[in-house]
């Protein structure tokens, strides 16, 4: 029987599509912001109810943000960062050197 693929294979394989990176660049933002709200809570062992508690934010919200369903502003962003013992950081960056 044949290994189930990863993710990370998955991803590596469609983004040779140059039509499928195309839209995957485009995304990448948002993505980045996903997995660093869920990476940073599961790194302070949170539930997303105590994210909520620490943040003023409903729990159903950061699901939707958890499953890119809502767009957040920056102020939520802040509150989420707060609420994960962090700071926010955003950066602009040359697109000739963004990768």
């Amino acid at each position: 029987m044949k290994e189930p693929m990863t993710f990370d294979a998955y991803l590596e394989e469609k983004l040779q599509d140059p039509e499928f990176k195309k839209e995957w660049d485009a995304l990448e933002p948002e993505f980045q912001i996903i997995r660093a709200i869920i990476e940073g809570r599961e790194a302070k062992h949170m539930t997303q109810a105590e994210l909520a508690e620490a943040t003023g934010i409903n729990q159903a919200n950061i699901s939707r943000l958890e499953n890119a369903t809502a767009n957040p502003s920056l102020r939520t962003l802040k509150r989420l960062a707060a609420g994960l013992g962090m700071k926010l950081k955003l950066e602009f960056i040359p697109i000739d050197n963004a990768g």
